[in-house]
Formats: C-alpha cells, sequence, structure tokens
C-alpha cells in the first residue's frame, strides 16, 4: 500500500500509528500537498495528506477514513469497536482531539501571514477551543482500552509538543499528561514522532 505522507503532519502520524498497530506495511511517498504534485493530485484530487492507494489500486482520502480501512483489514487488537456505547465513545474522543489537530494545523498554517485583527481573532479562538477539548480529555479513563480516540488523541498532543512546545497544555490536566507520557512509548507512537 501507498501513502502519501508530510512527515510533520499529524493526520499521517494517526494513520501511520494504525498501521504499525496492526503490523500493515506502507510505502511512505513524501510529497509536499500545497503544491498539488500531480501524482498525489492523481490519487487524491484534494490534494491533501494522508491519501492511501490500497494494493488493488483503490484511492482513499482523510484520515478518519484510511484509518478506518486499515483497521479493518488489520491483524491486531481492533481500533474500532464494533457497537454500542464502546464504539461511540472511542468515536467521541477521536472527533475531540482531530478538532485539536486541525485547529493546532490551522494556527501553525496562519502563525507566518500578516496578524491582523481577523486573524488574531481567529487564532485566539482556536487557541480557546483546543485548551476546552484537552479540559474534556483530561476528564477520560487512561485507563481505557486503545482505540481510535487514545491514537488520535496521542497524535494531537504530539503535534501540540512539536509545533506549540512554548504552550503548555500540560500544566492543570495531570492526568492526560500522565496517559501521554505513557502512551507514547508505545510501539505507534515512538516510532512515529513528528518531523520536518
Amino acid at each position: 500500500m501507498k501513502l502519501y505522507h508530510s512527515a510533520a503532519s499529524p493526520f499521517v502520524r494517526k494513520v501511520r500509528a494504525v498501521a504499525i498497530h496492526h503490523g500493515l506495511e506502507l510505502d511512505l511517498v513524501p510529497v509536499n500537498p500545497h503544491e498539488s504534485p500531480e501524482a498525489l493530485v492523481q490519487d487524491n484530487p484534494l490534494s491533501k495528506v494522508p491519501a492511501l492507494v490500497t494494493d488493488d489500486g483503490l484511492a482513499l482520502c482523510d484520515s478518519k477514513l484510511i484509518c478506518e480501512y486499515l483497521d479493518s483489514i488489520g491483524h491486531g487488537e481492533k481500533l474500532y469497536p464494533d457497537h454500542g456505547l464502546p464504539r461511540w465513545n472511542a468515536l467521541r474522543v477521536a472527533a475531540l482531539a482531530e478538532g485539536v489537530m486541525e485547529a493546532a494545523v490551522f494556527r501553525r498554517m496562519h502563525g507566518g501571514l500578516p496578524q491582523d485583527e481577523g486573524r488574531q481573532r481567529f487564532d485566539a479562538r482556536a487557541k480557546a477551543a483546543i485548551g476546552r477539548a484537552l479540559d474534556a480529555l483530561e476528564r477520560e479513563d487512561p485507563d481505557a482500552p486503545l482505540t481510535i480516540g487514545a491514537v488520535a488523541a496521542a497524535c494531537a498532543l504530539g503535534y501540540l509538543d512539536f509545533r506549540f512546545a512554548s504552550e503548555d497544555w500540560r500544566a492543570g490536566r495531570p492526568k492526560l499528561a500522565g496517559w501521554y507520557e505513557k502512551t507514547v512509548q508505545l510501539r505507534p507512537f515512538a516510532e512515529t514522532m513528528p518531523q520536518g
């Protein structure tokens, strides 16, 4: 399977972590999606990463879709519970964590632009949303089994450390900080630390 990727993307990291969890091999193809390279656009017209091309030639875009696909073909413990409350809790936590990633990536992409009043207001709104989501994650059970929610949360927190190290997300969130320090030692996360 071929994965178009950017080493710094938390969404790519989430996909790679799921693949490692399941022992699946990915052929990593580095791209800069902002340049819309022809190969990427051919497989993903949105010119976004991650984008996966399966061994059967099926092109999948969007990390949520790719992660669910990998979980469906993987041999490890399933990250997406089948049904009921466990499934909805995993997806709920994943949605919170993905919201953190989206807001943080947006902040990163716009941080180098002229900071007019509108951008400053949006940055403050995104930063506040991240804080509220992290407060919600602080209330989660740190001993819950590994699910797609936990994978997304670990990738979101790692991205905050990588791109916003001066903003201490751990302050006032000891349970989340402790969970992260333990979880980041697991192979899917240790092998996918952000770069670039």
